[in-house]
């Protein structure tokens, strides 16, 4: 099978090949960025120079802290299109849910909306917040080729009297879809409703992503498409209750106002935040924002039809799902039937192809129906996907009980 289309491998400045600025083993093939990200090797470093300093002169670090995050709060802000002070730092998106869910009060039959297209954790901890109150939680169901106006309809005829809540996304993880959260969140404040949209995946494939979100509180991960190093969040919001909103550990700014107080979490490794500034503009000075995004859109184009190709052969229905507004980065083809039929088989599979083969995936499930997930970034080149289509694909065609020909290899 011979591909087309696909971009030519991407260049830094030095004219080495992109993929060499990001220090993964070369005996593994990476096509899931969008589960835990990577970290260039210049970010690595400067990472690593801060921890050299914390550990030189511990006091000399900690108590400094705070004004090196606030710096650091100025610098990435601006990149979601928000406020330095409307803005603080948590570990994960799934830590900025939970500072939001534990400021809210509700009442014994109020309702949380949230959608089938949710990450779990996220959606666990709407349910916790819930049960603490007596309130429900209530799932709109969302058909993975809906339109935006489907969606935002879904939505508005699902609101009661008794919702107070909307959780959201402005990508989903498990279908890499774009809601339309600006629009729901607009229907929902004219009835009082409050909406908390999860922009994970956000940051770096949708510009100015917290401005373009629309509603009370959104949080991005900015160790999933910007490669800060794991553990780097930002929660915005510019609620009127924002100073409601408290960090997960108590420390000595415990006293201050919002956002100040965030700015100190005690003896945490806060380089994870002090060098998300260095992640973001090692993206804009070797390849520039905007045109990656064009290129994460050519290579996962390319890449999905390459594979949806290699799998038409095998399938009954179109493996290729052609999702509205794609976003940059992610494609979902579709697994052969009874492949990825619940989360936990989806998983299973990731783990067993990757011992198997030595091929990071994303195998993704939903209502019944397995998906693989196509996740790159700008360290992808066309040989990944042929090592996917050379080792996966034979490997997923025997779970499903077929058998590959020899002649399946991407060439």
């Amino acid at each position: 099978m011979q591909a087309t289309g696909f971009p030519a491998p991407l260049r830094l400045r030095s004219f080495d090949r992109a993929r060499d600025a990001w220090p993964l083993d070369p005996a593994i093939i990476h096509l899931n960025h969008g589960s835990f990200g990577a970290v260039p090797a210049p970010v690595v470093a400067h990472q690593d120079a801060l921890r050299r300093e914390a550990d030189l002169s511990p006091v000399g670090w900690f108590p400094r802290i705070a004004d090196y995050v606030a710096a650091a709060r100025e610098r990435v802000a601006p990149f979601v299109g928000a406020k330095a002070d409307d803005s603080v730092f948590v570990p994960n998106a799934s830590a900025a849910a939970t500072v939001v869910y534990n400021a809210l009060q509700l009442a014994a039959g109020d309702e949380i909306l949230v959608t089938d297209h949710g990450y779990g954790a996220v959606t666990m901890g709407a349910a916790r917040l819930a049960r603490r109150f007596g309130a429900s939680v209530r799932t709109v169901e969302l058909p993975l080729l809906a339109a935006d106006d489907e969606i935002v309809q879904r939505f508005t005829d699902a609101l009661t009297p008794r919702t107070r809540l909307i959780v959201v996304d402005q990508i989903t993880s498990p279908t890499a879809r774009l809601l339309p959260t600006k629009r729901i969140a607009e229907v929902a404040a004219q009835r009082g409703i409050r909406t908390l949209v999860d922009g994970a995946h956000a940051p770096g494939l949708i510009p100015d992503a917290a401005s373009a979100a629309g509603g009370d509180w959104w949080f991005g991960n900015m160790h999933k498409w910007p490669c800060a190093p794991r553990g780097s969040a930002l929660l915005v919001t510019e609620a009127s209750d924002r100073h409601d909103l408290w960090p997960l550990i108590d420390s000595w700014a415990a006293n201050e106002p919002f956002p100040v107080r965030f700015d100190t979490q005690g003896t945490i490794d806060a380089t994870t935040y002090l060098s998300t500034p260095a992640a973001i503009d090692f993206v804009e000075q070797e390849f520039g924002w905007s045109e990656a995004r064009v290129a994460l859109t050519q290579m996962a184009d390319a890449g999905a039809e390459a594979i949806a190709e290699a799998l038409r052969p095998f399938s009954d229905e179109e493996p290729l799902t052609p999702l509205p507004n794609p976003v940059a980065s992610m494609r979902l083809i579709r697994l052969p039937q009874g492949l990825g039929a619940t989360r936990e088989d989806a998983d299973e599979l990731r783990m067993q192809l990757l011992d198997e083969t030595g091929v990071e995936t994303a195998f993704t499930s939903f209502r019944g129906i397995g998906y693989f997930r196509l996740s790159v970034h700008l360290y992808t080149e066309e040989s990944d996907i042929a090592a996917f289509v050379d080792r996966c694909i034979p490997a997923v065609l025997e779970r499903a009980g077929m058998r590959a020909p020899h002649t399946l290899t991407l060439s």
